[in-house]
């Protein structure tokens, strides 16, 4: 088991600093990978192997880490496996962010040799159905919270950063507060708030809402055109920026 760990953290060590001869040693020439990026049947032979390491080298010497943060070997007589997690990326990537790496090895010729690598990163990509339906709710929300006069409630879903093109006032509103102000002095006079027919497109941790805002109050409806962007945050999707305009 010793072996085994000390010839991963040659080769993680190898791997830092750019040392193809290290990387490669102790590798079979049947080596298998499932790497990161494609091939999706993976990469098979050690000559394809070593090909693909000089441009990892070359992001790697662009300041990019490459730490090895736990590893656990499991070994039988002649067939082992090690998994390990890694920091993989530039400085302010690597804080929660790990590869994962499940290494396969054989003992050939009295000696552990790496047949299999299977190098991944966390599926993180938030599915656009479930994006979609979380940033319904937060327009659905600002329609219950606007009829209960709900400042506090209105906030929540909005960022600290946020850009609001409204349709009165300066040409732009930088930031929670100065937004928070806009909202305060619209809820002084009661009314209704709905987003009936939004469309909404999400990727990723981005999504865009729009349509026609309807704005009832005193009896009267009035109707506008909003754009709203949104970001995925450890706290929930907030608005970003907001478009608001009137027909000319």
């Amino acid at each position: 088991m010793d072996e085994i760990r000390e010839l991963i953290e040659r080769w993680v060590v190898a791997v830092h600093t750019g040392d193809l001869k290290t990387v490669l040693a102790d590798h079979s020439d049947d080596i298998v990978m499932f790497d990161v990026p494609p091939p999706y049947d993976g990469v098979r032979g050690l000559a394809a192997y070593e090909e693909t390491w000089p441009g990892f080298f070359e992001w790697q010497a662009s300041g990019a880490s490459f730490e090895l943060v736990s590893l656990d070997v499991t070994e039988g007589s002649d067939v082992a496996f090690a998994v390990a997690l890694l920091k993989c990326g530039m400085p302010d990537e690597t804080a929660a962010r790990r590869l994962r790496l499940t290494i396969g090895l054989r003992k050939l010729d009295g000696r552990w040799t790496v047949t299999h690598e299977h190098h991944s990163f966390p599926h993180d990509e938030i599915p656009s159905s479930v994006a979609s339906s979380a940033v319904r709710s937060v327009l659905d929300n600002w329609t219950t919270q606007t009829a209960a006069g709900d400042l506090d409630g209105l906030m929540e879903a909005i960022a600290p950063d946020v850009v609001s093109y409204e349709h009165a006032g300066p040409l732009e509103y930088v930031g929670r507060d100065a937004v928070r102000e806009v909202c305060a002095t619209g809820l002084e006079t009661p009314a209704s708030f709905t987003t009936p027919d939004h469309t909404i497109v999400a990727r990723d941790d981005l999504a865009v809402a729009w349509g026609i805002d309807h704005i009832a109050s005193d009896g009267v409806e009035t109707r506008s055109r909003a754009t709203r962007v949104f970001q995925h945050t450890p706290d929930g999707w907030k608005m970003i920026h907001q478009h608001l305009s009137f027909p000319q």
